[in-house]
């Protein structure tokens, strides 16, 4: 009986060993029900470290409570803030790295803000991205007699959905393909040998599902409560 208590209160230990480990002080474990702080990335650090530009220091005609407060405040050119010392600065709607809204991450990419559905270490979106063609009409380019003096500008737009990945260790963000994700699994030796060792066709078939298996066993750690930095 002595030697269960003993072998007993030697698991606990261990076990509570290792929780301390995999809790760093002050950080929470990322779960679905974890909501991100409200307001305004100018970096993707502010995003690591859960501290956007909170929606209470943003200057806007627009209520913070208005259900359409940020597409409203994207609409304009520029956006003006309170910085941590009461200071008041402007930054372009381009500039602005993402937001978060109702706790949801929104990042910008190709002109346009998309929703980070898949948050791990390594994160997975899709994005709208629309392109611009440039084309030049030529009303006597298959007329010899004449010279192509003339030309007429025309420009197409092509827009189509894309998917991308986002490394959460360093913003980085990759295109959601065979190569993107070995890159990013290269931090798991023993997963990335495992995924190189598949076929293409395999591996093409199974990205998300070491995608998953990728954020199962290195789990993604969030700040509990709000920092206040807005370091780019």
């Amino acid at each position: 009986m002595r030697r269960f208590s003993l072998i007993f209160l030697t698991v606990m230990l261990i076990h509570l060993t290792l929780s301390s480990q995999e809790l760093p002080k002050g950080m929470v474990r990322y779960t679905p029900e974890f909501r991100f702080a409200d307001g305004i990335y100018l970096a993707y650090s502010q995003l690591k470290s859960n501290s956007p530009v909170p929606v209470a220091r943003v200057l806007s005609d627009t209520e913070p409570n208005d259900p359409d407060f940020f597409t409203k405040l994207l609409e304009e050119k520029q956006i003006s803030y309170f910085d941590d010392f009461g200071v008041q600065q402007s930054v372009p709607v381009e500039k602005i790295w993402g937001f978060s809204r109702n706790g949801v991450v929104y990042i910008r990419i190709g002109g346009n803000f998309s929703r980070v559905t898949v948050i791990g270490s390594i994160c997975h979106f899709v994005a709208n991205i629309t392109t611009y063609n440039s084309r030049y009409y030529d009303p006597y380019y298959y007329n010899p007699y004449y010279y192509r003096y003339s030309a007429t500008p025309s420009t197409t737009s092509t827009t189509e959905m894309r998917q991308y990945l986002l490394d959460f260790e360093t913003g980085k963000i990759l295109d959601y393909d065979t190569q993107g994700v070995e890159v990013l699994l290269m931090k798991d030796p023993e997963l990335y040998d495992e995924f190189a060792a598949l076929n293409n066709k395999k591996k093409k078939q199974m990205k998300f599902l070491y995608i998953r298996k990728f954020n199962e066993r290195n789990p993604l750690f969030i700040p509990e409560k709000q920092i206040n930095t807005i370091i780019p």
